[in-house]
């Protein structure tokens, strides 16, 4: 039997892996802020302490720890998504070099944001574009922090994941309740492109990376074929039985961001970003067409 410690873990992305692990009979342990179940453990993800004892002797370690970035960019916003990265990220490596017995697999989130708007080329690990803002200096940052503490001992993986399509949480519930609504047209030009994997994928992607001790490095979790932002939301129509959307152009949607407490970057960016080594590797998606991705998860 294998043990996944994740950090970080109570969020949406972390309930996907716990539950997708716990079928498969792993033990799933989870570092967290705020313990509410026997298998949460306290951290404050700042400092070392008692905590570092459940590193000893696991197979996984998972890194997901990181605010939301689904707010304004204050400046005080701004600094807590920073130091939440890179301080649980730093203090993770330094706790493993004080293990006896390490993890043997030590995956580190990112996000494929890290990557610059692009409509016409399609984004893979290597050669690609990484930009230059905010959230792409962010990512750049936390893969560096990632890579910058040598732990020998232990195989090392950087996520760099699209957007998570799931039943739970994610970008779906906002997106089917303005569909709902009446307002699922296509958001500014509409022609973004949109780069996403189905949360079964995602923890189906994860596994393989663990189950596959050959590999190691950057890898981005998304469907080999992005859509776009138009097709997104038609096909979210469809599944949803709405037979019209209202359209939203990017002044109404900077407006809007400021209303609800978002910015406009999560919808209008096009994110071109394909997985090529995980397809490389011989990774079988079981959802890569956007209209099954969203009947299975809404019909279901």
């Amino acid at each position: 039997m294998k043990t996944i410690l994740i950090a970080g873990g109570t969020g949406f992305l972390g309930k996907i892996l716990e539950d997708y692990f716990s079928k498969k009979e792993f033990t799933v342990k989870i570092l967290t802020r705020n313990p509410k179940k026997e298998n949460h453990i306290f951290w404050n993800a700042k400092d070392i302490g008692t905590w570092t004892r459940a590193l000893e002797k696991i197979d996984v370690l998972i890194n997901l720890t990181g605010k939301s970035v689904d707010c304004r960019y204050t400046k005080e916003n701004k600094k807590l998504i920073y130091d939440s990265r890179i301080d649980a990220t730093h203090l993770l490596g330094l706790a493993i070099n004080l293990c006896d017995n390490p993890p043997k697999v030590w995956i580190n989130s990112s996000t494929a944001t890290i990557y610059r708007h692009s409509l016409d080329k399609e984004m893979c690990e290597k050669n690609s574009e990484v930009g230059d803002d905010f959230s792409m200096n962010i990512a750049k940052a936390w893969e560096n922090t990632f890579n910058s503490i040598p732990n020998p001992k232990t195989r090392k993986i950087i996520l760099r994941t699209s957007i998570v399509l799931g039943k739970k949480g994610g970008a779906l519930i906002p997106l089917k309740n303005l569909t709902r609504f009446g307002l699922g047209g296509y958001q500014g030009s509409g022609n973004q492109k949109v780069s996403w994997i189905h949360e079964l994928d995602f923890a189906r992607s994860v596994d393989f990376l663990i189950e596959n001790k050959q590999l190691s490095g950057i890898f981005n979790l998304c469907v080999p074929k992005p859509t776009s932002n138009t097709n997104l939301m038609q096909a979210l129509r469809r599944a949803l039985g709405i037979p019209f959307g209202i359209n939203h152009s990017k002044l109404l949607l900077e407006i809007g961001a400021k209303i609800i407490g978002t910015e406009t970057e999560l919808i209008l960016k096009s994110r071109n970003v394909i997985p090529k080594k995980l397809l490389e590797n011989g990774f079988n998606f079981k959802y890569t067409n956007i209209e099954n991705a969203l009947l299975n998860l809404i019909k279901n």
